[in-house]
């Protein structure tokens, strides 16, 4: 189930996303990004749309996923 980000609260959201980048370990080529611009390059990509949060009742856990790549079942 997809969850809209603007329901969250700004903290909760932020939370969300920290959790997220440290989980991920994301590279950014040759210059690293300090956590501060990771959270911002999801933010930026989550106002565009092109990543979604999903909740997964089967887990019980929610992720990050491209939106192209989210399918619904």
């Amino acid at each position: 189930m997809i969850i809209l980000w603007q329901q969250l609260t700004a903290g909760t959201l932020n939370n969300l996303i920290e959790s997220f980048v440290l989980r991920k370990g994301t590279h950014y080529g040759k210059d690293e990004k300090t956590l501060e611009e990771k959270v911002e390059d999801i933010k930026q990509q989550l106002r565009l749309g092109s990543i979604v949060l999903v909740w997964s009742e089967l887990h019980e856990t929610i992720n990050i996923l491209p939106k192209k790549n989210y399918i619904l079942k």
